[in-house]
Formats: structure tokens, sequence, C-alpha cells
């Protein structure tokens, strides 16, 4: 079959990047297939879109298993002693929506250039339930469109057709296919490395462009220009919901209104990134509107960036990932305490959510309070991706594609959300007359890394050195011309 390659152009040089090869889908249907042994597989891919806002975009796990990137389509693989027969069940546009849409691939279109065997999607029900009598167990991958939000999203096509398959056939024993197909997913190929990459530097130019941009009076510029050179450098679309939040919106971790002002004094946090290919980027910026971080803004931003460090300096293969947590957490526990927004590194409150802090004392440590989430998380098809660090020893391992995002969040309305409690008293009467001193400050330093055979490789080239942005915000135009 022959590849199509797309070509991107970054500084001067010009770089070929090819999809994900025909034989690699075949490989990870053989892959599902041998650590199920026997079974049907059943998958349903995405709907076809109820509005007009942009084109369709197929699940993640769907496109992984068959690179189907059409609506309304089902995927039925039978599994019998490791050998796969995967077909997919398509759905012909609409004669008339197709003249606004597009045609879709017929089954012929599809065995010619997916090697899949497809039939059309009113054969479903009838070969489900001929394979539903085999006594051979079904493995779901449920159709929810963020695997973020899965319990949420109930009610999808998938779910409520499997519950009546089984409501259909008494004693059918169904399993949830997703925990296997993720560990998969969670090592990355070759091809799927390079995709990564590319998403990261068109990122990073999204990034670079923003400070560079005439300076801004509304959070919207930054964000027409973090998507503009997105799109103008190859990117399928964002990766997610731009974050561009400026002064007090920079402390929401997903504020994505994107719709107020940006005043000299205020950082702006930028959680943009784009999707290439299928695969995403996620990158994080905090700049100084003025182009200049006052003495407070430098204290909190170097503490988290060192903080980032030291989690790289623990994200290498056989390290656990949970010692790169715990580094980052120590060094701003650390920092927090010297500046008097704790009482100490040890010292714990109350916290305004449900946690369990005799399991999990850390997760109650007042240092949490002002860095709420997580350092990491996977990339890939999906900007949350698995990846083998979530999985048996922990430890990180070629393969791995990952983020490291620590941040720091400080305003005194969050202070207002305590429980009323002895200990919560003690933590506010600490803390309350240093927190106007960095009150509305939300710092996050997001970058993205592969790890290697031999170490850790961030892919991510944004500025994000105190000097460097400030050097490069110095040589921005004063105003929108």
């Amino acid at each position: 079959m022959l590849k199509r390659f797309a070509f991107l152009l970054i500084g001067t040089a010009s770089v070929a990047v090819g999809q994900i090869p025909q034989r690699e889908f075949v490989v990870r249907r053989d892959s599902l297939a041998k650590r199920i042994d026997s079974g049907i597989v059943i998958a349903f891919g995405g709907r076809t879109p109820i509005s007009d806002f942009g084109p369709f975009h197929q699940l993640p796990a769907f496109h992984y298993l068959t690179n189907f990137d059409e609506p309304d389509a089902a995927f039925v693989m039978v599994v019998r002693r490791g050998a796969a027969l995967p077909i997919l069940f398509v759905t012909p546009a609409d004669p008339r929506a197709a003249f606004y849409y597009g045609w879709r691939p017929d089954s012929a279109a599809v065995r010619r250039t997916l090697g899949i065997t497809a039939r059309p999607s009113t054969a479903l029900a009838s070969v489900v339930d001929s394979l539903a009598s085999t006594g051979l167990p079904f493995y779901t991958l449920n159709d929810f469109e963020d695997a973020d939000f899965a319990r949420a999203d109930s009610l999808t096509r998938g779910r409520v057709y499997v519950r009546a398959v089984a409501d259909r056939h008494p004693g059918l024993v169904v399993k949830d296919a997703h925990p296997i197909v993720d560990q998969l997913r969670a090592r990355k190929s070759a091809a799927e490395i390079a995709l990564l990459r590319r998403a990261a530097e068109i990122s990073s130019e999204g990034h670079r462009a923003t400070m560079l941009a005439p300076v801004p009076a509304h959070e919207y510029e930054l964000q027409a220009v973090l998507e503009y050179n997105f799109t103008r450098l190859g990117g399928t679309r964002p990766a997610y919901g731009s974050i561009v939040g400026s002064g007090q919106n920079g402390t929401q971790l997903h504020y994505m209104k994107d719709r107020g002002d940006t005043k000299p004094g205020d950082l702006v946090v930028m959680d943009a990134a784009a999707e290439y290919e299928g695969y995403a980027a996620d990158i994080t910026r905090t700049l100084p509107v003025s182009g200049t971080f006052t003495p407070e803004q430098r204290k909190i931003y170097q503490l988290v960036r060192d903080a980032q460090a030291a989690a790289e300096r623990n994200s290498k293969p056989g390290k656990s990932a949970q010692a790169a947590q715990d580094s980052s957490v120590a060094v701003r526990a650390r920092g927090l305490a010297a500046l008097g927004l704790i009482e100490s590194e040890e010292a714990s409150f109350d916290p305004p959510w449900q946690a369990n802090c005799e399991r999990t004392p850390a997760s109650c440590k007042q240092a949490m309070f002002w860095m709420i989430h997580g350092i990491s998380h996977g990339l890939g098809l999906a900007v949350h991706d698995p990846a083998q660090f979530s999985y048996g020893d922990r430890v990180y391992k070629p393969g791995d594609v990952f983020t490291i995002e620590p941040g720091i969040y400080v305003s005194s309305r969050m202070l207002s959300a305590l429980p009323d409690t002895p200990k919560n008293r003690a933590f506010i009467a600490k803390v309350k007359s240093t927190v106007p001193r960095y009150e509305n400050t939300g710092v996050r330093i997001e970058d993205d890394y592969v790890i290697t055979e031999t170490g850790l490789d961030r892919i991510s080239s944004a500025p994000r050195e105190i000097a460097e942005i400030e050097a490069l915000m110095k040589k921005r135009a004063r105003t929108i011309p």
C-alpha cells in the first residue's frame, strides 16, 4: 500500500513524517487476539456529528484497531485460539448528505485499502446474534468520547446495543476490553513516536509565537496566535480546548473561556497544543503580560521549574514514576514552606473535597492545596493516553510518551473554600498575611517526553527558563498593528 506523507516546515528544515503503516494495525489486532485467546471483540466507532463545528474525528480505541475514520461504523473480531478474523460494518452516506459532507468508502474500498472484510451495517444484528450463540465471551470497547469522562458517558450507542444483546442471550459473558487495549496502546511504536514528536514541534512553535506576539489586551488574542500557528504548521486541530487564563483565571486548572482581559502585572497560563495525524501533544507555558516577571512571580515560577527538573532527573528507564512525582512534590513543599504559604513541609489540612487522609496522607498535606494535580500522564491518540508506567511494576520503559507538568496556584478565594476546622483555622492564620503577596499567581510548566533505551528525551522545545522567556518577549511588537 502506498504511504502518504505530510511535510512540515520548522525554521528552514523540511521534514517528512509518514502515517502509521497499515501493517501496524494488523499487529495490534493480532496482539489483542493473543491476549484474549478466544472470544468476540465488539466495538462501535463515533457517530455522525450532530453539529457543523468541525469534521468527524474517530474514537481513539476504534482508530487504534481499525484505522477506519468514518462515522457510524462497528467492528467485530472473532478470536479462536489466538487467531483473529476482523470484520468492519460500515454505513454508507445518504446520497443527499454526501453532497454536503462527502462519500464514504463502501465494503470493496475498505477491503482494498485496509485489508479487512467489510459488510453493510444492516448485517450487524444477525452476525452478532449468531456469535452470541457460540458460547464465546464478548469483549467490548465502549464508545465513550473521552476516557476521562467514561463513567458519565453511560448511554452510548455501543453500551445500549451490547446491553440489548445480553438481554436476548441470557448467560452471555460480557467483559471490558479496554484494560487490554489500553495496555497495548501504552507502548508507543516508532511510527507513533514520530507523529508525537511532530505534534510537539508544531505546538512548541505556537508557544514561541505567543512570546513574540504583540502585547495582548485579551486572552483570546493569545489563543488566536497559538491556534493559527498550529494550523499553519500542519496541525489537524487543537489537541484539547485551549486554556489561556490571565490573573485569577490562571488559577483555574481547566479554564477554557479565554475571553478575559490580560493586564500588566498578570501572569498568563497557556495550556494548549496541536493534534497531528491523530496524535496529541500537551504543552503549558506561563508568561508575564508585561514581558517581565515580578519578584514574587519569579519565586513561584522558579519553584515550579525546579520541581519539573527534579521529576526529569527521576524519569529514566527502570525508574519509578512515583519517585518522579514525589521528588517534584518535595521541591515545591520546601519552597512553599520557605515562602510562608504553608505551616511546614509536613503540615496537613482538612480538604474541601473527599479524601482518605489515613490511607493517602500525602494528599492531605497543606502543600497539595496549592498544587492540586499530579505531574504526569501519557500522550498518544488521546491527550490523556495510557502509559506503561501506569501498569505492573509502574516504572518507565522505552516507548513511554508522557508529560511532566508541575504547577502552583495561589488565590485567597481558595482559602474561603476550606471547611471550618481547627486544623484549617491554624493553616489560614499562618498564611493569610502572605497569600496577598502572591494573589492570583498561577504557574504551570508542561513539557512532553519520550523514554528511549538510553534515557529521557524532551520533545517540546518552547522556551521555559525565565531568562529565555523575558529575552524573547523583549523582541515583540508593543501594540497590535
